[in-house]
Parts: structure tokens; sequence; C-alpha cells
């Protein structure tokens, strides 16, 4: 633990989809003072995302859905291009990461690598990110995909490498994770 940290209280402000919590400390200054300081954390779990590509068509899936974040800040369709992802729950993050992948796009890999753990907004949010990528053919799809939960809205887009990466410069991907996979993908070569 961070000796230049006391815990002072925790308070559990809403616990309605996630769990947002208040919690208040003191902060070690390098004067040597205390500062009492307040930070709210929201905590949603961890996760986990995947680049699924097939290295002999040069294809990517993503998937676009509805963020309503998204909506409430500008975007405004509300839709995003993200590749696959899904909550732990109580699953290990490869375990985690081949179910998503089965549910959100219809396609069943067993081989699946981790290249990241990512914090993505550590100024307000304690997830932590599981980033993999695993190679795909036709042969594995066995559904269509687009989710099991009856508010999930899943389109699975199937698409030429190239044209996803450029998506990134034109601004119809904006989804973090999305350009993470996709810059990875373009540095590895791994199409």
């Amino acid at each position: 633990m961070n000796d230049k940290i006391k815990v002072l209280s925790t308070e559990v402000l809403s616990d309605n989809w996630y769990t947002l919590r208040k919690v208040t400390y003191e902060y070690l200054k390098n004067d040597g003072s205390w500062q009492t300081q307040s930070r709210e954390a929201y905590d949603r779990g961890n996760g986990a995302t995947i680049l699924l590509y097939n290295k002999k068509q040069r294809t990517v899936i993503l998937t676009r859905q509805f963020r309503l974040p998204t909506l409430v800040n500008g975007n405004e369709s509300g839709m995003l291009i993200e590749t696959c992802a899904g909550l732990l729950d109580l699953d290990n993050p490869e375990e985690c990461i081949r179910r998503e992948t089965e549910e959100e796009t219809g396609y069943r890999v067993e081989h699946v690598r981790k290249i990241l753990e990512l914090y993505m907004s550590p100024g307000s949010v304690t997830e932590i990110l599981y980033f993999f990528v695993g190679e795909y053919t036709a042969d594995q799809k066995v559904h269509e995909g687009g989710g099991v939960d009856e508010d999930e809205i899943i389109e699975v887009m199937e698409m030429d490498f190239e044209k996803a990466y450029t998506m990134i410069s034109t601004g119809e991907v904006k989804d973090a994770k999305t350009i993470i996979l996709l810059q990875y993908a373009k540095l590895h070569s791994l199409l």
C-alpha cells in the first residue's frame, strides 16, 4: 500500500448500473504536509477486448452498437464502431473474450493472444481492459452474432483492414480500444 495515501472514508453514491463511490483521503505532499482530497471513482468491473483478423483475406471483424454516453457527449447517432468487448464478470480475461467473441460476432475462436492490459480512464474509472488479438476463419462462424442479452443490438461488420484503419483518420472510428488494436495490427504487420 502507498504510505503517502490514507483513506479516511468511502461512501457509495450510486449502486444502480455499476458502483459510484466517493473516497475521501489524505495525501502526503512533497513539502511533508498532508492534504485532504475527495474524488469519485466509477467501478464497472474489468473488461476484455479483441481484434479478430483474417490474415488471408486481410479483413477484421468490428461491431457497431448504440452507446448512450457518446450520444450525451455530442455523437448525434450514439452509434459507435468498436472491437468486440465485454466485462469479465467471473471469468478470467481469456475465457471472457472467447465468450464475448462468440456472443457478439458469432465466431468461436480457440486461440487468442493477450497483448496489453491498460487503464482506459484512470482519472475516474477503476476498469482495467485486457487487449487480445485472434485469427478467425469462415468455418469458425457458428451463428450470426449480435449479442445474447435483449438490450444488446450489435451489428457485426467484416471489413477490409486498410478500410478499417483509414476510418481512424476519417473519424468514423473514435473508440480508443479499437484504435489501439488497429494500430497494433498495423505496427506488428498482423495482416
